[in-house]
């Protein structure tokens, strides 16, 4: 697993990891206005713990969830801009979670803070046709075979 932990952190429970977010810093995301700190990434299984921050009127385009997505809005409105709950939006103090294969686009209009916890790779779907990650690689050759054998070991 991927986090932050202080090198002299010292605990008598090795399998206790706390992370501080307010002493690490913001990461930008090819998307505008998207910033995240990763909390928790786990290689093996994609799972994916994140604080994401978002400009007012960024938007998070097209794209589907292999795995269940949660999202608590601390601040702000996460709302389906696209999709087949387009409309629906999540406001501060609310928690959305979606189930492994759902499409759409979000967009915070007002800016919004998020905790959100969702299994990578998620699929993008740009309007050239091309379906890539997160990081703008194609998603096939990047993770087509892990994906199916991550599917066939759930």
């Amino acid at each position: 697993m991927d986090t932050v932990i202080p090198k002299h952190q010292q605990a008598a429970d090795q399998h206790s990891h706390l992370v501080r977010p307010q002493d690490m810093e913001w990461q930008t995301t090819r998307f505008p206005g998207c910033e995240a700190k990763t909390l928790l990434f786990d290689r093996r299984t994609g799972l994916m713990t994140a604080l994401m921050r978002f400009a007012p009127g960024s938007v998070l385009p097209d794209h589907e969830h292999v795995g269940i997505e949660q999202s608590y809005v601390i601040e702000g409105a996460l709302v389906d801009k696209e999709g087949p709950a387009q409309g629906i939006a999540c406001n501060a103090g609310e928690f959305i979670w979606r189930e492994a294969g759902s499409r759409h686009a979000a967009w915070c209009p007002d800016g919004a803070l998020i905790l959100a916890i969702f299994q990578v790779p998620n699929k993008f779907f740009e309007a050239d046709g091309r379906v890539v990650d997160a990081a703008g690689q194609d998603w096939d050759e990047t993770w087509g075979h892990s994906g199916e054998q991550q599917a066939r070991s759930t």
